[in-house]
């Protein structure tokens, strides 16, 4: 018999579902199907045990994905600014002081994975790389920064690595190819996945 997983530490969670899917033809990713599920609902199952305040980033299609959120937020610019926008809003919302953040396209992240970035918790981000290359979009923010993230959007950072790298960082290491990581990005992908 499997031992149950330990009581995580309290954190909020963003789910990352407010892009144009411009690599997809323009259709909402987060709402594509996989394996008879929308993405986002494979999404919502992992992280559901992990948080009382699960927040979803998305700028469209809102009522699809009310069903699997505590709470819906969107850019407060219609000009898609990126995964930055998303994860602003996020940390705006969240009532933990730590914020999970994850993007809606990633099926195959599991429970170790996101256990052990919420084991990082600390006074820094916590983000996700693999061999030499960062994964800014699964990262465990520090909820604090909020106030320096603000400052740094209305000054034009619009990057989540460079955000991130002028917080000393730490690195959550996985193996390069770790399949944990796949996202979809083309419906290409979507079908060999």
């Amino acid at each position: 018999m499997p031992l149950p997983h330990p009581a995580p530490p309290k954190c909020s969670v963003l789910l990352l579902a407010g892009g144009r899917g411009q690599r997809m033809g323009g259709r909402d990713k987060g709402l594509l199907h996989w394996q008879g599920r929308p993405l986002i609902a494979w999404m919502h199952e992992k992280v559901r045990p992990l948080s009382d305040d699960l927040i979803i980033s998305c700028n469209r299609n809102l009522d699809a994905y009310a069903a699997y959120a505590d709470r819906l937020v969107t850019d407060d610019d219609s000009d898609y600014q990126g995964p930055l926008a998303g994860i602003r809003a996020g940390l705006a919302s969240a009532h933990h002081s730590q914020l999970l953040v994850l993007p809606c396209d990633a099926p195959l992240v599991d429970r170790a994975l996101l256990d052990g970035l919420l084991a990082r918790a600390g006074e820094h981000p916590v983000v996700v790389r693999q061999g030499q290359y960062w994964e800014p979009l699964l990262c465990l923010l520090p909820t604090r920064l909020k106030g320096d993230l603000e400052q740094a959007w209305h000054e034009g950072q619009r990057s989540p690595q460079r955000w991130f790298m002028q917080h000393a960082a730490v690195a959550f290491d996985c193996p390069v190819g770790d399949p944990r990581l796949a996202n979809v990005n083309t419906p290409e992908m979507l079908e060999s996945l």
